[in-house]
């Protein structure tokens, strides 16, 4: 624990250091070297970009066009290349004139840094690389060197906590973070790229796929997360200690997690739903089955809506799967035509008309029409219909029948119904002479 006299002599070594540097011509002779080997190192990079004809605009076309390519990405670099190699002959110059050169090579060590910070701002474009390379490579980079990296390590290694066995370090959680994020970002895109290869084989069916896929992401996820332990030199028997703690958290708080996980797995293998199934839940939401996750099911409306629905849902709750087993429908359209009308010609004649719609099935059923009741103001009817889809977003059946229906009644010279209203106002003399009016009466 430093106190107020230890820091006081710190101050004073370092004060006395750079008065002795201010006092010092080695000094002021490593800063002139310095100077002057970044000053030539940007002339020479200046001159070379005036003169090659492919640091003038990247190339878009021609001979060697993959070279010519990288020559111009590095035209970045070339200022941090060249002070380098300057800097290099500088620390000669100045070790033989005079007898010194650590602050060249400090300058050099700098230029070391600065040009690996230039190769990844211009080379590596991915978020996740690029924030580790610039915030845990350039420092490590730094560290090395400067010849600071042990020291650092063993100070990091000394700040930590101990609780029984266990021990703790601020070096070790830096280093966890580092190794988690890396292998489960390697983890996720392989994840993808084998869920790609396994949903592209024709051979099996969507239910199959499904389930491979998620025995692919569990089994990756396992292993990404073992390799973890072993690149922390953690020994494997402390899984039986978190096994014990994730019964605890599962009995707890995990526990709808647990459900929602284990019914995702029921689903997949008794494929009571699948990828591509349009589903109606209890409460009257519908949607088309989007993908199923760990957690939970994802439903697609025709509205461009995604509703998440836990996996637990469609074990514990009642639902409508639309298109399972057969994507064929039926639906119906009603329709009233009047009093007046020859009844008997009204099936066939709609029939006939729906049954000319390209979509509208033979099987199981043709189009059938029927009699249905009698009404206040005519005679409602309604035509059945099998089609090969569903009754929504692209398809529109329904709309196209009710249409074919009008055409259809119209050619034919039969009226549809519409609700009409008489009213009349009569007029009485009572015994006195005086005029009554009667109250109005309506008929439809």
């Amino acid at each position: 624990m430093l106190n107020i006299e230890d820091i006081q002599a710190f101050g004073l070594e370092a004060l006395q250091t750079i008065l002795r540097w201010a006092t010092s011509p080695q000094f002021y002779a490593q800063v002139g070297a310095v100077i002057i080997a970044v000053a030539i190192a940007h002339i020479v990079a200046k001159q070379i970009k005036s003169r090659l004809s492919f640091f003038d605009k990247e190339p878009r076309k021609g001979t060697f066009l993959s070279v010519r390519k990288i020559l111009f990405a590095c035209q970045d670099l070339l200022f941090a290349l060249l002070t380098v190699f300057f800097l290099a002959i500088a620390i000669e110059v100045s070790t033989a004139g005079v007898g010194t050169a650590w602050l060249v090579r400090l300058a050099q060590s700098a230029g070391v840094v600065f040009l690996l910070y230039s190769a990844i701002n211009r080379f590596i474009t991915h978020p996740l690389i690029r924030a580790l390379c610039l915030y845990v490579g350039i420092p490590v980079a730094t560290l090395q060197v400067f010849g600071w990296f042990d020291e650092t390590v063993m100070f990091l290694d000394g700040i930590s906590l101990e609780i029984g066995n266990i021990r703790l370090s601020v070096y070790f959680l830096m280093k966890a973070a580092v190794a988690a994020a890396l292998l489960f970002w390697l983890g996720r895109i392989s994840n993808s790229a084998g869920q790609n290869v396994i949903r592209g084989q024709d051979s099996l069916d969507v239910p199959t796929r499904e389930l491979f896929a998620k025995l692919f992401e569990i089994i990756l996820y396992m292993v990404v997360f073992v390799l973890l332990l072993q690149v922390l030199g953690l020994d494997l028997t402390a899984l039986t200690v978190f096994g014990g703690a994730l019964g605890v958290g599962l009995g707890f708080g995990l526990q709808q997690i647990a459900s929602n996980f284990i019914s995702g797995i029921i689903i997949l293998l008794e494929r009571s739903i699948g990828v591509g199934d349009y589903i109606e839940l209890e409460d009257g939401k519908t949607g088309m089955l989007k993908e199923i996750n760990m957690r939970s099911s994802t439903l697609e409306t025709f509205d461009g809506k995604e509703i998440n629905v836990p996996n637990e849902k469609f074990i514990t709750t009642r639902f409508v799967n639309w298109t399972r087993d057969d994507p064929r429908q039926r639906y119906e359209v009603e329709f009233s035509v009047t009093y007046d009308t020859d009844l008997h010609k009204v099936p066939p004649i709609v029939t006939a008309a729906v049954a000319s719609h390209p979509r509208v099935l033979r099987e199981p059923e043709e189009p059938d029409c029927e009699l249905r009741s009698f009404g206040e103001t005519g005679v409602e009817f309604g035509v059945e219909f099998w089609v090969d889809g569903l009754d929504d977003g692209p398809n529109k059946f329904s709309s196209d029948v009710l249409f074919l229906v009008w055409d259809s009644l119209e050619e034919n010279g039969i009226s549809m119904p519409f609700v009409q209203r008489e009213a009349r106002s009569l007029k009485a003399t009572d015994p006195q002479g005086s005029v009554v009016r009667k109250p109005v009466k309506q008929s439809g």
